[in-house]
């Protein structure tokens, strides 16, 4: 099997797992507990909460663990409320939170870049919240995210100018940047910040909302008080012990493990482009994240090709998960622009930790096979 979906989820590091498993067994007390082990216990979850926090340049106080990135985004728009601006290539997650709020949702252009003028337009004098993920999870743009914080610092200190106290935060979901990107949360200028341990090697159901201390957030999920009332339920600690391991292990790879993507991935590009003269590529060609390729072969039904591929034991993606879930069109590639006869041939290949020069140089003959195979059955 040579699997080329890292972007749907990445395989659990033995490191992480090793971590993980003393507190399944021996480890398994309760952290509320009041005796020895479990004070110990709650030592190693709260330790695991610092790790986290330095990855991301903050304190683990600050960080709630949640379940999951989706929680994680649920949890910052029902804290924070309000007149919401997101973009037209989110996350499903993001696009079906906001509907439960008053909205505008901006365009992004051709290469899936959302840019600072467009939120500035779209921010009005009751706006609370805006949200805008760090990269996009089909294409793999990077968004100018140090660019839109800057508005919303010249935007809240404007209303504080004229006596308007209405707060502004920026939010930024960046699980598909997390081991490829700085995901500094100072750096980025961010005022809350999804994270996904399923995206970086770490167990999957196990994700965090990271909120600046002027940022109030409102309880989510109600019961014993943990995790300072926000959301209660008795502690994640192997899952969250694994997803500080998870985080140690992605700063300290993260440059060597960004440039072997970024040559893996352009050979792979070079290959099938130099094969498929009409091939197209979507996403900022020069900013995007380093193991992402997305590419689409006008014509052709990727469904088809996909299945051809995993006969062949190659694995990829039509587009998100979600919308491969769903048999539907990705959102992303409409809100793009992207023809429909070019939308439905596309593939995303994301390339992460198993992939090789050699795996990846055998996935792209297998592709070009089964591409033109496919192009045979409809005579082009």
């Amino acid at each position: 099997m040579i699997y080329l979906d890292h972007a749907a989820a990445t395989p659990l590091d033995p490191k992480v797992l090793a971590a993980m498993m003393p507190y399944f067994s021996d480890d398994f007390f309760n952290p509320s507990a009041p005796y020895a082990p479990a004070i110990m216990v709650r030592r190693s979850y709260d330790a695991a909460k610092d790790t986290i926090g330095r990855a991301i340049g903050a304190r683990g106080d600050d960080i709630i663990i949640t379940a999951g990135a989706t929680e994680s985004i649920n949890l910052a728009f029902s804290s924070i409320g309000g007149h919401v601006v997101t973009a037209n290539i989110e996350h499903h997650a993001v696009l079906a939170a906001v509907k439960n709020f008053e909205h505008t949702i901006v365009e992004a252009d051709s290469r899936a870049v959302v840019s600072a003028e467009s939120i500035r337009q779209a921010i009005r004098p009751d706006t609370r919240l805006v949200s805008i993920a760090l990269a996009n999870n089909e294409v793999g743009t990077i968004q100018p995210l140090r660019d839109i914080a800057e508005v919303i610092k010249k935007e809240r200190n404007a209303r504080l100018a004229r006596g308007d106290h209405t707060p502004i935060y920026l939010h930024s979901d960046a699980s598909q940047g997390v081991g490829q990107l700085d995901v500094n949360v100072a750096r980025l200028g961010v005022d809350l910040l999804t994270l996904n341990a399923a995206k970086v090697y770490g167990p999957k159901q196990v994700g965090l909302l990271w909120s600046a201390p002027f940022v109030e957030l409102k309880p989510y999920i109600v019961g014993g008080g943990q995790e300072r009332g926000i959301r209660s339920g008795t502690e994640n600690v192997a899952g969250t012990i694994g997803f500080a391991k998870a985080m140690e292990l992605a700063s300290e790879h993260r440059g060597f493990e960004s440039k072997r993507l970024m040559k893996l991935r352009d050979t792979m590009q070079k290959t099938l482009t130099d094969a498929f003269a009409k091939a197209v590529l979507s996403g900022h060609q020069r900013h995007r994240l380093a193991g992402h390729l997305h590419i689409s072969f006008p014509g052709i039904d990727a469904e088809r090709v996909l299945f051809g591929l995993e006969n062949r034991g190659v694995l990829v993606a039509t587009g998100s998960a979600c919308a491969a879930n769903k048999g539907t069109r990705s959102h992303v590639l409409n809100a793009i622009g992207l023809a429909s006869e070019v939308a439905d041939g596309s593939l995303r290949i994301t390339l992460g930790h198993l992939s090789t020069d050699e795996n990846c140089q055998q996935a792209a003959a297998i592709i070009i096979e089964e591409v033109t195979k496919e192009y045979a059955r409809v005579g082009r």
